[in-house]
């Protein structure tokens, strides 16, 4: 043999070393795309539904969420209409109101003054009397107020 005829025979065996590596990557190729395929299927198969169940939840929301919103605006008018009558009760009872307290205060003022001239200007003072100690009578005028100023 010649030296021409064993370099092709080399370059033959590497050649058929070479397509045989390259068939086995294109049958691993083949089967990892089936595979994919497989699974993208599988994954389509079980989306779909999904999907469905969410678009009807989706649904399912939006009018809950309108009749929350109806619910609120009914809401919103019964609160003014509670502010409406809140105003009217208080234009219509509270001026008189204050009148009927001013009025009862100062005949309550003017029968304690009567009351000091008949006894000569004293006014009587209750105190409590306990065993031992002697109570003054609360106090009138600015009451505390936990710290307030």
């Amino acid at each position: 043999m010649s030296g021409g005829e064993v370099a092709g025979l080399l370059v033959a065996v590497f050649w058929a070393i070479l397509v045989s590596f390259l068939a086995v990557v294109l049958v691993r190729l083949a089967q990892t795309l089936r595979a994919a395929t497989e699974l993208v299927t599988g994954v389509t198969e079980r989306a779909v539904p999904l999907l469905g169940e969410a678009s009807a939840t989706v649904r399912s929301a939006q009018t809950q969420l309108e009749k929350v919103d109806a619910i609120a605006t009914d809401v919103q008018e019964v609160t003014a209409n509670a502010s409406a009558l809140s105003s009217t009760v208080s234009t219509a009872f509270g001026g008189p109101l204050v009148k009927v307290a001013a009025f009862g205060y100062g005949v309550r003022r003017a029968l304690r003054g009567r009351a000091a001239q008949d006894t000569g200007g004293r006014t009587s003072r209750r105190t409590t009397v306990l065993p031992g100690r002697t109570v003054p009578p609360p106090r009138r005028g600015r009451r505390w107020r936990g710290g307030k100023d």
